[in-house]
């Protein structure tokens, strides 16, 4: 059964790329040593650390997007873009207009999903899924980093960009109680509030 619609398919590539765009809006408005400071009561990490590992996930994920399978484990960790705030701008722009140019039909290819989730056993598992359902699971997975980032922001005393880390269906749920149109909300006009605490990433 096809349960994907080439108009969701197109939501969900825009919802990428408004997610990297929100990445994309931090880095220009803070500092290099802001991005690579390490927060001690943030388990040690640092901003650049968590963005990288965002970044990891839609990397794979765009690799793997219109051919093979998705392998979250095998990612590049402790890379430049964690550690040079002007390597992750470039890096998110490389990404966004990768993103533009998926064609949406590809996000109904089935593929098989490999990470590795359990304790207890040396292997990875894996899965069945769909790219499209992957792009959900990325954005999802971006959007409670980016809190983690907010909150860490927060701790350096920095001034986040409205939204960042708040989740879509967060703000949609806050207009709807406020008596605002659910069709009106704007991710660029809301606050940051909501955020949780931070844990390091690899």
């Amino acid at each position: 059964m096809n349960l994907v619609s080439t108009s969701d398919s197109r939501v969900l590539i825009e919802s990428v790329i408004e997610t990297l765009q929100q990445g994309e809006a931090l880095l220009t408005e803070i500092s290099d040593e802001t991005y690579t400071r390490k927060v001690s009561i943030a388990f040690n990490a640092s901003i650049g650390g968590h963005y990288r590992h965002c970044l990891d996930h839609f990397r794979s994920l765009l690799d793997s997007a219109m051919d093979g399978d998705l392998n979250y484990d095998h990612r590049e960790r402790d890379t430049l873009i964690e550690k040079d705030r002007f390597a992750a701008l470039n890096a998110t722009r490389e990404l966004i207009e990768g993103y533009e140019r998926l064609d949406p039909a590809s996000l109904m290819r089935p593929l098989a999903v490999t990470c590795k989730t359990s304790y207890a056993t040396a292997g990875s598992q894996v899965s069945p899924s769909t790219v499209g359902r992957e792009i959900m699971y990325s954005v999802a997975h971006a959007v409670h980093h980016y809190a983690l980032i907010g909150v860490m922001g927060g701790i350096m005393g920095l001034q986040m960009p409205p939204g960042f880390g708040v989740a879509p269906s967060t703000l949609k749920h806050q207009n709807e109680t406020q008596g605002g149109s659910a069709d009106s909300y704007s991710l660029s006009r809301r606050t940051g509030e909501g955020q949780s605490e931070g844990l390091r990433c690899s």
